[in-house]
């Protein structure tokens, strides 16, 4: 059994290896420039990523692309955890916990009214104002999940899908410019980015093309996101029960869709390094890793973003995602307003 066990591992790592390999001769390229030249190692390896888009179509690099764009995030985030203290939650504070809790919920409904009112099916608005308040692509599938498994909520997921990773994905090079514009304090700068970009990777990404300090807060403000995931799925999963079951018999809504995994590293790794004393060397080693594999994940959805996609969505689902963004991001801004007069 462990010989064929061996044999099926090696055949994977072969399938995910020349993806994976582009991903990171990405990522070492964009670090070199960045080095040597100045300027965010993340927003490099993105722009180097979208260059090779053409390859994310070849069943040669397909799989590899998508499991460093899906997979290596996760991991780097979760290392991210390590860096975490507890210290940094009194930073969030009670009022920003709220702020951001409410946001999220905000966006669900203001997604749902302005699917109606631009025409488009209600699922749309609960999947994508779902994605865009809580943690992107993830959030939508975890939604979709409780939803009734119906041949429109699956287009719905798909078209969710690709407008999210776009529109993330121009939020995270877009947004930086509007902290500095606004002349936003680290905590500030994090707190925003955290609190209103969709998915981890580019929150992550936004956070250091500003600096390793705001990235540290954006994340954090971003896995207060995350974790909220877990009520919000449990909640759609009461609601839709009837319908879903009634579309689905027997179907079921795993614990990893409820609670992402990496979500539950990441809070024991905090914990971990604020009641243990870790050796630095180890610490150190595995935020080094956490980089690097946050760095060729952005490459490898750099390659996966295709404009052309965006571009046949069609005007009503393209203004619905750039209202929800527009939307989240007006809150945090508004919050942050009120924040600094309380």
């Amino acid at each position: 059994m462990t010989r064929f066990g061996s044999v099926d591992q090696l055949r994977q790592l072969q399938r995910l290896s020349p993806g994976v390999s582009l991903a990171l001769v990405l990522a070492l390229s964009a670090t070199f420039v960045s080095e040597h030249y100045g300027g965010p190692k993340y927003l490099y390896a993105l722009l180097m990523g979208m260059a090779f888009h053409h390859l994310s179509g070849v069943d040669r690099y397909t799989p590899g692309i998508e499991f460093a764009a899906k997979k290596l995030v996760r991991i780097g985030v979760a290392l991210l955890g390590l860096r975490i203290m507890v210290g940094d939650l009194h930073d969030l504070g009670v009022f920003g916990a709220l702020a951001l809790a409410t946001g999220l919920v905000a966006t669900i409904f203001f997604g749902i009214w302005c699917a109606g009112r631009l025409g488009l099916p209600k699922s749309l608005g609960i999947l994508s104002g779902g994605g865009t308040g809580i943690c992107g692509i993830s959030a939508t599938l975890a939604i979709s999940a409780t939803l009734p498994q119906t041949e429109e909520v699956e287009q719905m997921t798909l078209l969710t899908a690709i407008g999210i990773a776009a529109f993330s994905t121009l939020a995270m090079v877009t947004y930086p410019l509007i902290v500095a514009s606004f002349g936003l304090t680290t905590n500030e700068a994090g707190f925003m980015l955290g609190g209103a970009i969709h998915d981890v990777a580019q929150v992550v990404g936004a956070g250091y093309i500003i600096s390793p300090d705001v990235a540290d807060f954006a994340t954090l403000t971003k896995m207060f996101r995350v974790a909220m995931l877990m009520p919000v799925v449990v909640a759609m999963a009461m609601i839709f029960r009837s319908s879903r079951a009634a579309a689905s018999p027997g179907a079921k809504v795993s614990f990893t869709q409820v609670t992402p995994v990496f979500l539950l590293v990441f809070i024991a790794l905090a914990v971990l390094n604020n009641t243990v004393a870790l050796p630095p060397i180890a610490v150190s080693t595995l935020t080094d890793l956490s980089g690097w594999c946050l760095v060729v994940s952005i490459a490898a959805l750099g390659v996966k973003t295709s404009l052309e996609k965006l571009s046949k969505l069609g005007w009503r689902p393209i203004a619905l995602f750039i209202f929800e963004a527009l939307f989240i991001l007006s809150w945090m801004l508004v919050a942050l307003f009120i924040g600094r007069l309380t």
